[in-house]
């Protein structure tokens, strides 16, 4: 995988690092990611998130510039929430370092979510000028339509207690605790089976009253309006 480094271990868990030195995924990592989330390799049963380095994702690369290009990459980002949502594995983000929007967005929809106390949680699209579309097809139902404002709105970082508060973790250890608390959270689910937690995840996600699907489906389009609007100045 381009940017992306992957290794299966004896139980089938396949343990991927976000491998760029900027911390920021490009679209063909996210392609390579979706795919490998909706075919998974033979004998795989579980996928782990984690970054390589002082940070586990800082967001996205922004490379296009017309509607079109846009729409694809949008199209893009949607898919991997997407693929996430069904993939037959079990995916679990294993943060020790520092999240910012589209990164955050990775954690908040992995089935299981632990963090380093460490860690740092940001949506920063504000700061560009940008309304963060994505993000807010899916972060109100976690935190709040009031929490999901501010939190957007304002840009600032918060912590991983805080993070673990507001719903988008199950766990913050130490550092150098994490990855024992993965494997343990990991073992915990896989002895029970795949398809038993496949079933979980569906019927935990059934109730909602917009869809993910439409959710994002609505965020393709406000996300290119956004990021062509972005060189307007302030009102």
């Amino acid at each position: 995988m381009p940017g992306l480094r992957a290794t299966t271990d004896d139980r089938g868990v396949l343990t991927v690092e976000l491998d760029r030195p900027s911390g920021l995924l490009t679209i063909p990592d996210c392609r390579e990611l979706v795919a490998t989330l909706l075919a998974p390799p033979s004998g795989t049963r579980a996928l782990r998130l984690r970054g390589n380095g002082d940070v586990f994702c800082l967001g996205r690369e922004r490379a296009g510039t017309t509607p079109g290009e846009l729409r694809e990459e949008s199209e893009v980002l949607v898919g991997v929430h997407r693929a996430l949502d069904r993939t037959p594995l079990l995916t679990v983000a294993e943060v020790g370092g520092d999240a910012a929007g589209f990164g955050v967005g990775l954690v908040a929809s992995c089935d299981l979510s632990v963090a380093a106390s460490t860690a740092s949680f940001s949506f920063p699209e504000a700061g560009i000028g940008l309304a963060p579309a994505l993000v807010l097809a899916w972060l109100p139902a976690v935190v709040g339509e009031r929490e999901a404002f501010w939190l957007t709105a304002s840009g600032l970082p918060f912590d991983a207690t805080r993070a673990r508060e507001l719903g988008l973790l199950n766990a913050v250890v130490a550092a150098g605790e994490l990855a024992a608390e993965a494997d343990g959270r990991i073992d915990a689910v896989l002895r029970h089976g795949t398809r038993v937690h496949s079933e979980i995840r569906s019927m935990v996600r059934a109730g909602r009253a917009l869809t993910r699907d439409q959710a994002f489906d609505l965020s393709v389009d406000r996300l290119v309006v956004g990021s062509l609007r972005r060189g307007e100045q302030p009102a």
